[in-house]
């Protein structure tokens, strides 16, 4: 345990500290950060030249292009969540869905994954479908546990759909492609889709009054005009979806000149439904501000807290205590997503991915663990944080919108299953790696031990390098064609 002194774990322990008090996690960090400075400099225990790296650490946080993603991202789904489409599309799937039981809940989970590609925000997503949907839900007889505990866990797939925000960040703390990480999310993605779904249909048959279909007169009749309703109100999203991943993926585009075009996409699109207006874009360029103001003050923090913790061998303790888990990798995954899973009642996701990432992230490495997989794992874990009762913040937004008639209790109450189906695909990606490795760009096998190369010396005949030195000593160079026989060969 005090291997490397007692500094390092004491750090630790002040900084879970006043997060449990509940100071502003960018001043808590920088300052804990900065009192362990000046204690490792008193007792002789922290080099002062580490300090020498703080402005430099601080430009290299400002001049990360790859940052820049996250305001373009954040303003499109800002532009997104009030130009209306979330409407048509929960009214249109909700009547093509209405004839069977739980179709509503149907509707609410395939909305809810394509607002989460095109919004990328939690709050978003969960208030619109309970305002839309949760009224329609209650009013045919959907049991209100069931109805609130769907709308809240739909809501939360935005962290795992491509383009997140989470996905951005992580890629940036673990070193790795933004683009790699969207590949590796594609099959979780999918899978968290399918669970939900899969719940509802099985509930759908063993509790079917809890989820009743739709009459008529609410769902109207089931015809081709309905189909391509619903169609055609999905084209701006899927068009959406195309420009910002696609070109991510086909390699036409940084994810922040992605991000750019994303936001051109989405003004385009409100303007085509008569909603770009001088307020929207007021509003949502305030909440982007306040998103990345609130993004780079943690970082910086943190920036200042690892630094000082590294400079006290925080880092070496970290390691040594999870590198010498029982179990090898799969006793590391277990410890570190049961830790990430009780941290997450406390902290938002951006806090873990800038605090608790940069700690883990050498030793998954050390261990031979996958970092895109690795990565991926963890945001399907901080999903979960937007579920825990009492502290998620989906069920903090479902509240405010949700009629008083339904009590808090049942929220919560609600929520546990669609938690539990979170953690199973925890638990899926962890034995069945290759959900997320499958769609990674694997690309040709070398092997690097196996590559020799060769580099041809002078024609011998001509006085080569094998020959012997002319009489100043240098070696005597062969008539013309004698020279190098080609460029070196490099033989796999």
């Amino acid at each position: 345990m005090f291997e490397y002194g007692i500094l390092p774990p004491a750090m630790f322990a002040a900084m879970v500290a006043f997060m449990l008090f509940g100071f502003p996690v960018a001043f808590s960090l920088g300052a804990v950060g900065m009192l362990f400075a000046v204690v490792g400099l008193v007792g002789g225990f922290f080099d002062p030249s580490f300090m020498n790296a703080l402005p430099l650490r601080f430009f290299g946080i400002m001049s990360n292009d790859l940052l820049l993603a996250i305001p373009f991202f954040t303003l499109m789904g800002a532009v997104m969540e009030r130009c209306g489409l979330a409407e048509e599309l929960l009214e249109g799937t909700g009547k093509l869905f209405g004839a069977i039981p739980g179709g509503l809940a149907y509707a609410v989970i395939f909305v809810g994954a394509i607002l989460g590609a095109i919004t990328g925000t939690v709050a978003a997503s969960v208030i619109t479908m309970a305002m839309i949907s949760l009224p329609v839900m209650l009013k045919y007889g959907y049991n209100p546990r069931l109805a609130t505990g769907v709308i809240a866990a739909s809501g939360t797939i935005t962290q795992v759909i491509p383009p997140s925000l989470v996905l951005v960040v992580l890629a940036d703390q673990l070193g790795k492609s933004v683009g790699d990480m969207y590949l590796g999310a594609i099959g979780p993605s999918i899978l968290q889709v399918a669970i939900f779904a899969g719940y509802i249909a099985i509930m759908s048959i063993i509790k079917p009054s809890s989820m009743p279909a739709l009459p008529v007169e609410a769902r109207g009749e089931l015809n081709m005009k309905l189909v391509l309703k619903v169609l055609l109100s999905m084209v701006p999203s899927v068009a959406l979806i195309f420009v910002v991943l696609g070109t991510i993926f086909m390699g036409l585009a940084t994810p922040t000149e992605a991000g750019a075009l994303g936001v051109v996409g989405a003004m385009v699109i409100a303007a085509i439904n008569g909603k770009l207006t001088w307020p929207l874009i007021r509003q949502g360029m305030a909440s982007t501000m306040q998103i990345t103001s609130m993004v780079v003050f943690i970082l910086v923090g943190s920036t200042i807290f690892s630094l000082i913790f590294q400079g006290l061998n925080g880092s070496l303790w970290i390691e040594h205590m999870l590198s010498g888990l029982p179990g090898g990798q799969i006793g590391f995954l277990i410890f570190v997503n049961v830790f990430i899973f009780f941290l997450a009642f406390f902290l938002d996701f951006f806090e873990i991915a800038f605090i608790v990432i940069p700690l883990l992230a050498p030793v998954a490495d050390a261990l031979g663990i996958n970092l895109i997989w690795f990565g991926v794992l963890l945001c399907v874990n901080m999903q979960t944080s937007f579920m825990h009762p009492p502290f998620g913040f989906a069920l903090f937004y479902l509240r405010s919108v949700t009629p008083r008639e339904i009590p808090t209790m049942d929220i919560y109450k609600g929520a546990i299953p669609w938690l539990c189906m979170q953690l199973l695909l925890v638990a899926i990606i962890i034995f069945w790696p290759e959900s997320v490795t499958h769609w990674l760009d694997k690309g040709p096998k070398i092997d690097v031990d196996a590559i020799r190369i060769e580099v041809p010396g002078f024609n011998p005949q001509g006085g080569g390098m094998g020959s012997a030195p002319a009489g100043n000593g240098l070696p005597a160079l062969g008539p013309l064609g004698g020279g190098l026989s080609g460029p070196p060969k490099i033989n796999p």
